[in-house]
């Protein structure tokens, strides 16, 4: 009996919910590292990059830098990744806490192009890209951990309450966010206000590294070490070589991943505010409503796996966050500016389709190279998705208008229901 036989056959128990809290607790500090940075993107623009840039400009140049810190992931999940699968799940899940931790905290002292030139940019552009690097280990990383900690069974609510906590990262800074944003005026926010969910940010890391300190290594890697059953040659090429079903419907899901979390999540607050007037104080408080939504929907996916399958809990999210994206855009062009907040919290509760993706890659791969193909399929798709989302939506709305958002995201739901049935189709076995 393999060790994740011997973790499927026992029951849900409170090891198991402890370890499900650290974890999403620590990925929520992790994450909030990671996203907040958007959030303070008009800022960024106008203060690190020459005076007299026009304001589309420069928050296209900052979305750039943005969308760097999604291009370095591949490296770093493939680096964490292979040495998770060699060495242990929990060495890598504590590292790479601690080199998101860095960059956040130094991002706050950074000198601004005023002071230091072209250097700033340059040097915001290095933090960028460190954080991806770390972010790239941490989120497969995660994801690897709580599965292997509980019963087969469980593995849906497991890896959707770690995303409900990747979450809840997002909706401490939108929070953060929206206060600033009420509480001062945006001259405030450049002269040195924004410097503040920086340094917090490093202050947060570091409490996330204490808290991984109480965790304990997988039982399912503990098992596969004590039989020597761990990947013999480079966990990559195993995994490039023998699972390419698997990386290919990984991929793809990710892919409409990026599009909820990027698009309905993270953008959706600066583009409200250019193409449609809102408020940068309501269009914050409508995003941290969505976000709240959103750990409620991840939440809900999760259940769905567990009772009813992948498959099934795919495609009925897909179709709902598809709809949802269509429904809150289409009232914002229609001038029903007031429903604004109602809107976008239904279409937060349905990007909780994103708790699905992860329990797909776990299934998707076996053990022995787990870390490396759900770090490689998701990582990769993140870069390329991920970091060309922000641009290309900015460059999609010159053609196709403000309702380009949702088109976007409409069609890799196209994408999510065509997964949905391949697996319902034919699952990929581990």
């Amino acid at each position: 009996m393999s060790g994740e036989d011997s973790v499927s056959l026992r029951p849900f128990n409170r090891h198991d919910a402890r370890t499900l809290g650290l974890s999403a607790l620590g990925g929520a500090l992790e994450f909030y590292d990671f996203v907040v940075f958007v959030f303070f993107a008009k800022a960024l623009g106008a203060l690190f990059f020459p005076p007299g840039t026009e304001p589309w400009l420069a928050q296209l140049q900052v979305y750039g830098i943005f969308a760097a810190g999604y291009v370095a992931r591949p490296l770093g999940g493939i680096v964490m990744a292979h040495f998770g699968d060699r060495l242990g799940r929990k060495r890598m899940f504590t590292l790479s806490v601690f080199m998101m931790s860095v960059p956040t905290l130094l991002i706050g002292l950074l000198p601004t192009y005023a002071q230091v030139g072209v250097l700033a940019p340059l040097l915001l552009l290095a933090m960028r890209l460190v954080q991806g690097i770390a972010v790239g280990g941490e989120v497969p990383g995660a994801w690897v951990f709580v599965a292997e900690h509980v019963p087969r069974r469980r593995v849906g609510i497991a890896c959707a309450t770690l995303t409900a906590g990747l979450t809840a990262g997002i909706l401490i800074g939108s929070l953060l966010a929206a206060w600033i944003n009420t509480s001062y005026t945006p001259d405030e926010v450049r002269a040195g206000i924004w410097r503040v969910p920086f340094v917090l940010g490093g202050v947060f890391g570091f409490i996330a590294v204490w808290l991984r300190r109480w965790l304990e290594e997988t039982p399912v890697f503990v098992e596969m070490r004590e039989r020597k059953l761990l990947a013999r040659q480079l966990p990559v090429k195993q995994v490039l070589a023998a699972h390419r079903p698997a990386v290919l419907l990984s991929m793809l899901a990710s892919w409409q991943l990026t599009a909820a979390i990027v698009v309905i999540v993270l953008l959706t607050p600066t583009l409200v505010q250019t193409s449609f007037g809102i408020g940068a104080a309501t269009a914050f408080h409508g995003n941290s409503v969505a976000t709240l939504a959103l750990i409620a929907g991840c939440l809900a996916a999760g259940w769905a796996v567990d009772r009813f399958g992948v498959g099934r809990a795919l495609l009925a999210g897909s179709l709902g966050l598809g709809v949802s994206a269509y429904a809150l855009y289409g009232a914002l062009v229609s001038g029903h500016h007031d429903q604004f907040v109602a809107w976008y919290a239904l279409a937060g509760f349905c990007c909780g389709v994103t708790g699905v993706t992860p329990a797909l890659m776990v299934a998707a791969f076996p053990p022995e190279v787990r870390f490396s193909g759900l770090s490689f399929s998701y990582n990769v798709a993140y870069a390329v998705f991920g970091g060309l989302t922000p641009p290309m939506i900015a460059w999609l709305s010159t053609s196709w208008g403000p309702m380009a958002p949702a088109h976007y995201v409409a069609f890799t739901c196209l994408v999510g229901m065509g997964v949905a049935l391949q697996w319902l189709r034919q699952p990929v076995s581990r």
